[in-house]
């Protein structure tokens, strides 16, 4: 039997990503406005009209809460208002604010069950009109991923969906293939340390564990501002540009 070359494996790959992007309306990218982070994403930024997923770096509340401003950030520099879909009512509006989403613009909907949730969420990415459509959801199996994803195709709003945990065990879930455009992890580091006395801004490692037609890359990024902008840690932006970029490793 011939061996493939890379080259040929190569083309191969590019040749399928033009076939299923062929029927796939396009609706532009929203940059993170970080070039190390921009640079890795497709058309350099996240897809617009297409389903993302996001969690903790771990399965307690402050992973969760990381995951949930992640988010925040993500909605709130795309005009309109933004649906957000629960199961329970522990969202804390303050900190979606500090994170440049307005409480004003969320309409918050809280289902009693996960089918529930997923209909909603599927609902909202179908009525298009929206900035976009959060929901905090434990499970995402590949048939609810894909119909989220045609919903978000059609409508060109985007999805993010934020994988929040009651139990340990379910976080294992989260390593299972869907059809988002995206999958992130995202972790709390130290601030940023402070001349005096304080708490300075909050710090994330963002992962990026699979994208279609990139690479899984990790950064170390100032979290969410009131603008719901991310930005490279001082010290980095005064480095030269080499070791400010994210370190690419295999997809997940």
């Amino acid at each position: 039997m011939q061996a493939v070359c890379p080259a040929d494996l190569e083309d191969l790959r590019a040749q399928v990503r033009t076939l299923e992007r062929a029927d796939r309306k396009s609706f532009g990218v929203l940059p993170f406005k970080v070039a190390a982070l921009d640079a890795v994403l497709p058309g350099g930024g996240l897809a617009l009209g297409a389903l993302h997923e996001v969690a903790g770096g771990g399965d307690d509340a402050v992973g969760g809460a990381a995951a949930a401003l992640f988010a925040a950030g993500i909605v709130a520099r795309l005009p309109g208002q933004v649906l957000w879909c629960i199961t329970r009512p522990d969202l804390f509006a303050p900190a979606l604010s500090q994170a440049g989403l307005n409480p004003d613009r969320v309409i918050y909907v809280e289902a009693g069950d996960e089918k529930s949730l997923m209909a909603c969420f599927e609902e909202g990415l179908r009525h298009g009109g929206l900035a976009g459509v959060v929901c905090e959801t434990s499970r995402l199996t590949m048939t609810a991923s894909r119909r989220l994803q045609l919903a978000a195709e059609a409508s060109g709003v985007v999805g993010v969906a934020v994988r929040r945990w009651r139990r340990a065990a379910e976080a294992a879930d989260f390593g299972q293939p869907t059809a988002a455009a995206t999958r992130w992890r995202v972790s709390a580091e130290p601030s940023a340390p402070l001349p005096v006395p304080g708490v300075g801004r909050a710090r994330w490692r963002i992962e990026l564990m699979r994208c279609r037609g990139a690479d899984a890359a990790d950064f170390i990024l100032d979290a969410c501002d009131e603008t719901g902008r991310l930005a490279l840690p001082a010290k980095l932006v005064r480095r030269s540009a080499a070791p400010a970029t994210g370190r690419r490793r295999a997809a997940a």
